[in-house]
């Protein structure tokens, strides 16, 4: 033990203020090692944490292909589970770590690392001692000197046997402190470990087990769907390469004229400037009556030209092959489209000719194309410029309950089946049973629901305009593109939303309460009308339904009012005698003949009941 002051004293003293210098600094490196190891425990705790939530949020992805995804999400379920409750362990590991790891250290560092500095005082007072004169001894002053000498020699003392006994004590507390912390972590993995395996070897092992199963069996899949992956490729590696070739049949390809739908891939010429022109090569498709293009990149296709009515035809064009042109009913040249073979031209030509005719909107549309294409492809006419004597015959196919001998305007407006029960000449009409079959006014009409909403007022019809550009904006906003076709039958009576393919009616509104209907001011096709039904509380609820015709919306609106005014003058067979007589018919005096310039007009029955159209 170091007592003494002397030389030999202070050059051991020094020898144990190193020692415990290096046991500094290497207490504080082994502390950081362990505050690492304690870090990277609190990280697994986060980590296992954060896997828990990713392996439930499999369930709530949007994959577009989820085939087989039920037992994946029931696996990743049970095992987010295990996760959570090893993450409890971890956190329980964690805490042990940080109780009997990490503090012992960091406690021995401060309490026994930190060692008191000896004041050297006596060397002072020995210097105030050593000045006492020798000529004028004061008794007093010396007796004060020695006093304060003897305390500092007792202080210096007692200063430094602490301090001795604290180097001496290190060399014993520096070996518990090195065993104490790893002690702690070793208890902390056992516990957790144990833990761990009582806590999963008994149901792991056959969860697991079926695990690895489902896993080989959609290994075992896969490679059996590769194995018919590499069969298909070489079944493409060994056709002809002729097949791949753009144009390879042209003598005599196979060509089919009855299409009333078609797709693929064209050349579209766009005018860039007064003389030049461009070419892209897009993606095309038909829907219903409409031709559409899907840009590259766009996630649904847009309008590009309504083909009812209009004229197709084979034409030539700066040079190219295989291209054709589309004009507009009015007579106005339209778009410029070049195919890449042969078949494709005349297929596509073939295509948008069938649905010029409104083909699409016949019981069988397949049958009347077969029927009406037994002859070559030739440059197209449109319906509307065929004769009076075939007008009866296109009624026919086109429709099963036109009536011989109808208008030409029938002919020209697919879909659009107007039929009013005319008295005879001089008589009077007695109010008829509501059956559809007895009313005076039958009209029919294919269109697609788009949409209702809750409107509060039907003074106006900038109700169902806003209600339109709602109804279109949330179809955008939601890509809801597929609508489904219906037969919107107009009588004196009612309108009558009605299923092509069952006859079922899907919806039936009394005429009477449709309080607002109109066409949409740019887009005709459009057509919305306001009904007012009744509630279960006793008042009265306004609903505006938007609706997209294959004719145009002024037709509709147009029948709708017609409905209307015959239900006031039905009142008074007088008065509803007039109106009969008023109206245009056809020759026999049956059916309504519509005024070719409704289109231009407002929809009024005023204006449209002014001009008969010719045959």
């Amino acid at each position: 033990m170091l007592i003494a002051s002397g030389p030999s004293t202070r050059s051991l003293l020094s020898v144990f203020e190193e020692d415990a210098g290096t046991l500094t600094d290497y207490t504080n490196q082994l502390l950081q090692a362990m505050q690492r190891v304690y870090g990277a425990q609190n990280e697994m705790c986060l980590a296992t944490q954060q896997l828990s939530k990713q392996l439930l949020a499999y369930e709530k992805q949007n994959f577009a292909l989820g085939k087989g995804d039920e037992e994946v999400i029931s696996t990743l379920h049970y095992f987010s589970k295990v996760v959570d409750e090893l993450n409890v362990l971890h956190t329980e590991l964690a805490k042990q770590l940080a109780d009997t790891m990490v503090l012992p250290i960091i406690q021995f560092r401060e309490k026994d690392l930190t060692g008191k500095v000896i004041e050297f005082s006596h060397d002072l007072s020995m210097a105030k001692y050593s000045r006492l004169p020798k000529k004028k001894e004061n008794e007093k002053v010396k007796t004060d000197v020695v006093k304060e000498v003897a305390a500092a020699r007792r202080k210096q003392h007692l200063s430094s046997l602490q301090y001795y006994c604290a180097l001496n004590a290190l060399q014993y507390r520096k070996r518990v402190a090195m065993m104490e912390p790893m002690i702690g972590f070793a208890h902390g993995q056992i516990n957790f470990f144990k833990k761990g395996a009582e806590m999963f070897s008994q149901n792991m092992n056959s969860f697991l087990s079926s695990v690895a199963d489902m896993v080989q069996s959609i290994q075992v899949e896969l490679e059996a769907e590769a194995e018919k992956m590499r069969v298909s490729q070489q079944d493409l590696l060994s056709v002809d390469e002729s097949v791949y070739a753009p144009d390879s049949d042209v003598a005599a390809p196979q060509i089919n004229r009855n299409l009333i739908q078609k797709a693929g891939y064209l050349n579209l010429r766009s005018k860039t400037g007064l003389v030049t022109t461009t070419w892209e090569r897009l993606y095309f498709f038909t829907q219903g009556g409409n031709l559409m293009c899907q840009p590259r990149g766009a996630v649904a296709g847009g309008l590009i030209q309504d083909l009812d009515n209009c004229s197709v035809m084979a034409v030539d064009c700066e040079d190219r092959r295989y291209c054709f042109q589309i004009t507009t009913p009015n007579g106005k040249s339209g778009i410029i489209l070049q195919a890449e073979s042969r078949k494709e031209n005349e297929e596509w030509i073939c295509a948008i000719n069938n649905i010029s005719r409104q083909i699409y909107l016949t019981d069988n549309p397949e049958a009347v194309a077969i029927k009406l294409n037994q002859t070559a492809l030739q440059a197209v006419t449109p319906i509307t410029s065929f004769g009076k004597k075939t007008v009866g015959k296109w009624l026919e196919l086109f429709h099963p309950h036109t009536p011989p001998g109808g208008g030409v305007q029938a002919a020209r407006r697919g879909g659009y089946w107007p039929r009013v029960t005319a008295p005879v000449r001089g008589q009077t009409l007695a109010p008829s049973s509501p059956g559809p079959r007895n009313s005076l006014l039958q009209q029919m009409f294919v269109v697609r629901f788009l949409g209702s909403m809750a409107v509060r007022t039907d003074t106006s019809r900038e109700v169902i305009y806003e209600a339109m550009r709602q109804v279109l904006a949330a179809r955008a906003i939601h890509n809801i593109f597929r609508t489904t076709e219906s037969h919107l039958m107009v009588t004196s009576r009612t309108l009558r939303l009605i299923d092509p393919q069952t006859q079922v009616t899907r919806a039936n509104f009394e005429l009477t309460s449709v309080m607002q209907f109109a066409a949409h001011q740019e887009n005709k096709r459009l057509v919305g009308f306001v009904v007012r039904t009744p509630e279960s509380t006793g008042g009265e609820a306004l609903s505006t339904y938007v609706f997209e015709s294959n004719s145009e919306g002024e037709k509709i609106c147009y029948a709708i009012s017609l409905g209307k005014e015959i239900i006031e003058v039905q009142k008074d067979p007088e008065a509803l005698a007039q109106l009969m007589l008023s109206i245009p018919l056809t020759n026999d005096g049956k059916y309504v003949l519509l005024n070719e310039q409704a289109d231009d007009s407002d929809g009024s029955p005023s204006e449209n009941r002014g001009a008969e159209s010719e045959a």
